[in-house]
């Protein structure tokens, strides 16, 4: 009997939802790429419109890639799609839906690793200093900037966090992150102040009784990432940084800054969560870029 692939990818995302607990976001994701992966099977010479994933092969995964690549698709877009599928097949190849996995013969396009954007150390103090804290709103949002670059969470990490998750006495937050895996976070003495203020002054006023998020709006209900991030633009104009800052570069400068600083790889490794080291290698190379950018600017033979 054939595996439809409506069926066992359904069923695959119920997998990776229940047992592996991945976020919203991220699973919209792969259920973007396997419903373009199902197109693009059916539109193959002599397929039908129920594609059976036990009859396709490398050939028809080739003919999937070289489509990708005629539409426009980056390598790191093509790697990403592979990824996603290598999940899939490991998967019905773990549940014995099928006998092979027929991308074992298949290389992920070649990607070149893009350096993260980041900020400098006086922009950062610039964009931490942009909010007026003699107003409610700008104490929300200091103390949300503050968290941010403090503990290098992800933004989807802070708008999540609960009343609960903050130890102010032990100047740690516990964050959940990617695989509902929770971690401890340090936080700083000008974080913790920031805080210590909203907490004080802005969130017992604001919070309905029974919300549990940490950063709350006017409504009295949780901040969202999308209202974050529209926060974060005004304060990066206001802060005179000219160009585009998005949530994750203070994720990113929190790990450079802390590796320029002297911090162990391993120690910011487990501070931002990553699973696997050379996710946070990345980091020693945009240090040693920025050493390279200084060098030619200041050299007298750079």
């Amino acid at each position: 009997m054939g595996v439809h692939a409506d069926r066992w990818i359904d069923a695959y995302l119920d997998h990776l939802r229940v047992e592996r607990g991945l976020a919203r976001h991220t699973l919209e994701a792969y259920a973007a790429d396997l419903s373009q992966y199902l197109g693009l099977l059916e539109s193959l010479p002599g397929a039908g419109p129920r594609v059976d994933l036990q009859s396709v092969g490398p050939e028809q995964l080739s003919a999937v890639l070289a489509a990708l690549r005629e539409r426009g698709l980056s390598s790191r877009s093509q790697a990403r799609f592979l990824s996603t599928l290598r999940g899939l097949y490991k998967h019905l190849v773990r549940e014995e839906l099928i006998a092979k996995n027929p991308l074992e013969l298949l290389d992920s396009p070649k990607v070149t690793r893009k350096l993260p954007s980041l900020l400098s150390g006086p922009e950062v103090l610039r964009l931490l200093a942009a909010p007026d804290t003699s107003d409610p709103r700008g104490m929300r949002d200091a103390a949300m900037l503050h968290t941010l670059y403090a503990s290098g969470l992800r933004v989807s990490e802070l708008v999540q966090l609960r009343l609960r998750d903050v130890d102010l006495r032990a100047g740690v937050l516990s964050a959940f992150g990617k695989g509902s895996k929770r971690r401890l976070v340090p936080v700083n003495a000008l974080a913790l102040a920031s805080l210590e203020q909203y907490l004080g002054t802005v969130r017992g006023h604001w919070a309905k009784p029974k919300e549990t998020c940490l950063f709350v709006t006017r409504r009295g209900t949780g901040m969202t990432r999308q209202a974050f991030w529209k926060n974060l633009k005004r304060y990066s104009v206001l802060a005179g940084i000219a160009r585009p800052v998005y949530p994750h570069m203070l994720r990113h400068s929190f790990a450079t800054h802390l590796l320029e600083g002297g911090a162990d790889l391993r120690v910011v490794q487990t501070l931002l969560g990553h699973t696997d080291i050379s996710t946070t290698q990345v980091y020693t190379h945009v240090g040693v870029e920025h050493l390279r950018q200084l060098h030619q600017r200041f050299h007298p033979r750079g």
